[in-house]
């Protein structure tokens, strides 16, 4: 399917890695120019002339999304670069544990401004080009806002927060014919899942009674799953898709828990 991508400008945070580097990927198949927003210049930059090596476009800048000064002149830059913005996935972010037992209020501020600030200030600052070429914004959740996890306020609040934002903004946005959808997140084996499972005591049986509880096929969901999704949702084969949190994950948040491993 052609998913009309080609030559639009999609801004990809946290794009080197993970999910975000699916999307990416899956961008630049499509034809479009992904450009990946992340610290690290060399991360950003291995993936881009991976891509390039491919005959492909990308593109990168490099930003810390907790200072909200970096994230204005990152969206500057794009906008110089290539005069439009054609879509938005916010995707940077980590679960980092700032509980309430355990929690203070500098930490669970600081994880406000990881995982969700960003989202909002990133959305305001390609708003204007956004609306010049009717794009789309896809923010990334998790299931944790959802289903609570233990030991991760900061992380649950602002996932909760991405998904009122997603309705919200899908609201707002109706005037300019601005789609915004999200796409939760359960089981997903990235290099940040994987660091956390290897944090806990017997990691590997923890990580296979995780995936005995994933109801499709038992197994976890792929980078690549998820990014089929994004795509999908930003393009405008999904023209009259608005406002909605897709779930990518095998039925873990959904289906009854009491199904047994196939």
């Amino acid at each position: 399917m052609d998913l009309q991508l080609k030559d639009k400008v999609v801004i990809v945070t946290g794009g080197a890695k993970g999910i975000g580097e699916g999307i990416v990927r899956l961008l630049a198949e499509e034809g479009a120019v992904p450009v990946i927003i992340g610290r690290s210049k060399a991360d950003n930059q291995a993936l881009v002339e991976e891509i390039k090596g491919l005959g492909q476009q990308a593109f990168q800048v490099v930003a810390e999304l907790t200072e909200p000064q970096q994230v204005a002149d990152a969206v500057s830059t794009v906008s110089t670069q290539f005069g439009r913005i054609d879509g938005l996935i916010n995707n940077a972010g980590v679960n980092d544990g700032v509980g309430l037992e355990n929690g203070s209020y500098d930490a669970f501020m600081a994880s406000l401004h990881k995982n969700v600030v960003h989202y909002y200030l990133m959305a305001q600052h390609a708003l204007p080009f956004l609306k010049e070429s009717k794009g789309a914004i896809v923010n990334i959740g998790s299931k944790v806002a959802e289903t609570g996890q233990g030991g991760t306020s900061a992380y649950a609040a602002s996932n909760g927060a991405r998904n009122a934002l997603t309705r919200e903004w899908a609201v707002e946005l109706l005037p300019y014919s601005i789609r915004v959808n999200s796409v939760i997140v359960a089981e997903c084996y990235t290099p940040l899942y994987h660091t956390w499972i290897s944090s806990l005591p017997e990691p590997e049986k923890k990580l296979q009674d995780i995936i005995a509880k994933i109801p499709f096929e038992n197994r976890m969901t792929t980078a690549a799953e998820i990014a089929n999704a994004v795509v999908f949702l930003l393009s405008p084969k999904s023209s009259h898709t608005t406002g909605q949190l897709v779930y990518i994950d095998g039925g873990y948040v959904h289906l009854d828990r009491s199904i047994s491993p196939q």
